[in-house]
């Protein structure tokens, strides 16, 4: 059993602690020091839309994200928040990767959802590249394998 994906603790705790905590303390500090009193509109809105802005974009891009997925050879073992499940590479239809964001991700289609949804992303484990339009390698050894374990598909 080997570890595909990459570890999340800094996407998924820091950056939303530093984020929220950094536009937080903004606005206390500007009750403070009495920012507040002659603008406190356009001071305090700004905040709450990067708030929100931060939300939306965290939960879209990283907290979908599985913790953990481990190739256990015709299937992986995927862990999130305490559920585990196994998938068998039969049952995956669609495997697409993503470079264009940061952390790059891994999505898997499944044919007959399971405990964990239809869909399951996880960020892989990959090694470091400057070339942004890198394919990664897990997605395309997935690809190959996931299609093998299909058997052959009828011709068009």
């Amino acid at each position: 059993m080997k570890k595909i994906s990459s570890s999340l603790f800094f996407y998924k705790k820091i950056l939303p602690l530093f984020w929220f905590g950094s536009l937080a303390y903004f606005v206390i500090a500007g009750f403070m020091y009495g920012a507040f009193e002659e603008e406190p509109v356009a001071l305090v809105v700004p905040c709450f839309i990067m708030a929100a802005f931060g939300f939306f974009l965290m939960k879209r891009v990283v907290w979908d994200l599985v913790d953990e997925v481990y190739d256990c050879g015709d299937s992986l073992l995927v862990k999130n928040r305490g559920i585990e499940e196994r998938v068998a590479l039969a049952n995956i239809m669609n495997v697409s990767s993503s470079t264009n964001v940061n952390p790059s991700r891994i999505t898997l289609r499944l044919v007959k959802p399971g405990k964990l949804g239809s869909e399951i992303s996880f960020s892989p484990a990959a090694p470091f590249t400057i070339n942004p339009f890198a394919k990664i390698p897990v997605a395309e050894d997935l690809i190959v394998r996931v299609d093998k374990a299909r058997g052959q598909r009828a011709p068009w």
